[in-house]
């Protein structure tokens, strides 16, 4: 097998070298109410807590029931 070429990593800074454009942060700005801001910034903690939550609750809402037709009470 042929010795493979080492790749260069060197940046090119000849005279015609491609200028470097200056990085640009978006920044996005909004009116929110102080629940709306909470949420904002919350968001990726309270949306699968809330989720896991209404799981929680139907699944105790469904095993109530079900007690509640074994034992048959109305």
């Amino acid at each position: 097998m042929a010795k493979q070429k080492k790749k260069r990593t060197k940046v090119y800074s000849g005279a015609d070298a491609a200028t470097s454009r200056p990085t640009i942060t978006r920044v996005q700005a909004a009116n929110r109410n102080k629940v709306s801001q909470w949420w904002f910034d919350h968001k990726r903690i309270a949306k699968p807590v809330a989720i896991a939550a209404v799981i929680l609750l139907v699944i105790i809402i469904v095993i109530v029931e079900v007690v509640r037709l074994a034992t048959g009470s109305a």
